[in-house]
């Protein structure tokens, strides 16, 4: 039970030590506070946005400090180290007092918030969030929240990327607490996850090429030869086929069958001769006149030749003799 109060007292004894940096080092932006203990004494880190206001003129400003952590809050041996801040705009605590100092001013809740939260997210951090509560527009309490970006609220995450700086701000109407919370812009999230390709085997280095020894090269000409060989092969048959004639076939008679398509005769029946089809030019009988006279013969036979018309020779005109030029004169 002694260790438990012990450590109790120790985090009080802190906390009184920070509050009362922050009312010395208001004016010089205080951004935080690190105590540690070590075997020469105790070493406290103090952080501000402006260290020459800490440090004082010829350091008489830290001398005091010195001497008030020491007597005060019973620190053994204390060293105290200042350290600027790279940017003040990513850290909480610092943010938080700025704001502060805006509404003691006069600045509208409003405007002042929506500014802070721009102004943060403006220098890169990945999410922010600003919490003014207090007497804001009427009689009753009430809270506004200005939040942009990526934002955690409990879990691991929250305790490892999430600053947090408060501050308090004194109005007429009553006292505003402000709470400004910053995710550091280089914050790695436990659903982030980066896919590290394998490493590249290492190639052998390649052997100088020798010169191609003669022996290839006569392999390469039987190679060729053997494709020029077979290219005449496929030609061959090409050429042969263009040249060899047509087969005519003979010229089927009216009447005739082709041979080879005549139907087999079933044994014990005779070959009937074939149909002759009549032509569409054949005329119909008139009525009236008497069949002898109606017949007309179907067709020449196939043999007769076609009598041809002797070709009509051009008759030539007499020349027009010119007449004389006097017989002209005289008419």
């Amino acid at each position: 039970m002694a260790s438990e109060r012990k450590f109790v007292t120790e985090n009080i004894r802190r906390v009184l030590l920070k509050e009362y940096m922050m009312s010395r080092v208001g004016r010089a932006g205080f951004g935080g506070l690190d105590v540690q203990r070590t075997p020469m004494g105790t070493r406290v880190t103090l952080i501000t946005e402006r260290p020459g206001l800490v440090i004082g003129r010829r350091g008489e400003a830290i001398k005091s400090l010195t001497r008030a952590i020491e007597e005060d809050f019973n620190f053994n041996n204390p060293q105290i180290e200042v350290q600027e801040v790279e940017n003040p705009n990513l850290n909480a605590q610092i943010m938080a007092e700025k704001l502060a100092n805006a509404l003691e001013r006069g600045w509208h809740f409003r405007r002042a918030g929506h500014s802070t939260v721009r102004r943060i997210m403006d220098s890169g951090a990945r999410g922010c969030q600003v919490i003014i509560a207090g007497k804001l527009t009427g009689a009753r309490h009430r809270t506004e929240k200005f939040k942009e970006g990526h934002i955690k609220y409990c879990g691991q995450a929250k305790l490892d990327w999430m600053a947090q700086g408060f501050a308090v701000a004194k109005l007429k109407p009553g006292v505003m607490g402000i709470t400004v919370q910053i995710m550091h812009p280089n914050a790695k999230l436990p659903d982030e996850i980066d896919i590290i390709p394998p490493p590249a085997e290492a190639t052998p280095a390649a052997a100088p090429t020798a010169a191609p020894a003669p022996d290839r090269k006569a392999e390469e000409k039987k190679v060729s030869e053997a494709v020029e060989e077979l290219k005449k092969t496929a030609e061959k048959p090409t050429a042969e086929a263009a040249q060899k004639p047509k087969r005519v076939r003979p010229k089927k008679k009216e009447g005739e069958t082709a041979p080879g398509t005549e139907a087999p005769a079933a044994p014990g029946e005779e070959k009937k001769a074939p149909r002759k089809r009549k032509k569409k030019d054949e005329a119909k009988p008139a009525e009236g006149t008497k069949p002898a006279e109606a017949a007309v013969p179907a067709a020449l036979p196939a043999e007769q030749p076609v009598p041809q018309l002797p070709a009509e020779t051009p008759k030539e005109e007499p020349e027009k003799k010119p007449e004389p030029a006097e017989e002209k004169k005289e008419a």
